[in-house]
């Protein structure tokens, strides 16, 4: 299984058909080639192995940030 972490576009790399994300703090630059629309700046879109499948509506991803931060700051409470 998978998971994908709702990442925000934060950088527009048009030349490259790439964007770079911002996903819980952690940036990286991802493929936009797979994407049918274009993206911008603020989008929220979800990656997998790379690239961009599909983009998120806001509602969206804060709900599922807020519960990803749930769940890590539960993990960081608990012993290895």
């Amino acid at each position: 299984m998978c998971l994908s972490i709702p990442s925000q576009v934060v950088e527009i790399h048009a030349d490259e058909h790439a964007v770079t994300v911002d996903t819980m703090g952690v940036r990286r630059k991802v493929s936009s080639h797979l994407m049918g629309e274009p993206l911008s700046v603020g989008d929220y879109v979800l990656i997998h192995i790379g690239f961009v499948m599909n983009k998120i509506d806001e509602d969206a991803a804060m709900e599922s940030l807020a519960l990803y931060k749930e769940i890590v700051d539960k993990l960081e409470g608990e012993p290895i």
